[in-house]
């Protein structure tokens, strides 16, 4: 698997992570082992997880069986509270740094290799959230710190202003979630932090599987997570997996080895973070990273997926 260098650090990680967040809820401990054994299989050193996903413990107790810890790098995100069944921003002090002992303490660990502002909490100043990203890396508690799921301004702003050096941002980009080409990778780009780009087969409609329908045995036809995929089942999106399609077929590769071509394709995405949920769909994604899709018909994909 290819390594890709974290702008301003020393820090490599694998072009594809492994990301947890369907564990504990649709994956079981045995098949999360089972993904992670596959996983570091294949070569991949990054796993990708949050306080908020109730996942963390499965994982703990497999970083505690591995003989390898010092060779992956663990993704932390913190800074999101529940309040009356909806998530809430909240990146006070307090409650990010009460997070993030909780995830050392469940993870087995002490320290995480970067750490992550989850979501900009604009009720609390902006000095004191970066005052804890602060004394996490000072502390040892966390190698690299920086942003998820924040706009373009904010990571300047954030960056501008933190007294310790933010190295990555993470968010949500694939062929049919685009809206990070506008402000957030340009601001990346310039800043020189890495980008973990999240949802990477657009919440796993870029597969195909719901061209016709919702298999009984996909993400989608459970109550918990249809609405996951709906915003990616409208007529755009249609256009965008039927372009795919017609790409896959006249290449003779899935749907989703073109997809994560296109993505291999951006310079500024760091690692893109799979969410496959069975063994099959992770070596899929795994072996997607040797295929090498044609320059014109990438080129092809983008002007569908921007028009």
């Amino acid at each position: 698997m290819q390594f890709n260098q974290l702008p301003g650090s020393g820090l490599r990680v694998s072009q594809i992570a492994l990301g947890t967040l369907t564990w504990g809820r649709g994956v079981t401990a045995e098949t999360a082992g089972d993904l992670l054994r596959a996983y570091r299989d294949f070569g991949g050193n990054m796993i990708d997880t949050s306080v908020s996903y109730p996942g963390m413990e499965i994982l703990g107790e497999l970083i505690g069986q591995a003989p390898d810890r010092d060779e992956l790098t663990i993704t932390c995100k913190s800074g999101v509270r529940i309040e009356d069944g909806a998530p809430v921003p909240d990146a006070s002090r307090g409650h990010l740094m009460r997070g993030l002992d909780a995830a050392l303490t469940t993870l087995g660990t002490d320290h995480v290799d970067v750490w992550l502002l989850e979501a900009w909490d604009p009720r609390t100043p902006l000095d004191e959230t970066l005052a804890a990203l602060e004394t996490a890396q000072r502390s040892g508690r966390a190698t690299y710190v920086g942003l998820a799921n924040a706009a373009g301004w904010q990571l300047a702003v954030a960056a501008s202003t933190s007294p310790v050096p933010l190295v990555a941002t993470e968010v949500e980009y694939s062929l049919l979630q685009r809206q990070a080409d506008y402000e957030v990778l340009p601001a990346a780009d310039y800043l020189r932090l890495g980008v973990f780009a999240s949802s990477p087969l657009g919440r796993g409609v870029l597969s195909g599987k719901y061209r016709h329908g919702k298999p009984r045995d996909s993400r989608a036809a459970l109550s918990a997570w249809s609405a996951f995929t709906d915003d990616y089942r409208d007529e755009r999106s249609g256009r965008i997996v039927e372009a795919v399609s017609a790409a896959a077929s006249g290449l003779n590769i899935s749907l989703t080895e073109v997809a994560l071509g296109w993505l291999t394709r951006q310079e500024t995405v760091t690692s893109m973070i799979t969410g496959a949920r069975t063994e099959t769909q992770l070596k899929e994604v795994l072996g997607s990273a040797d295929v090498e899709v044609p320059d014109e018909v990438l080129d092809a994909l983008d002007d569908v997926s921007t028009g």
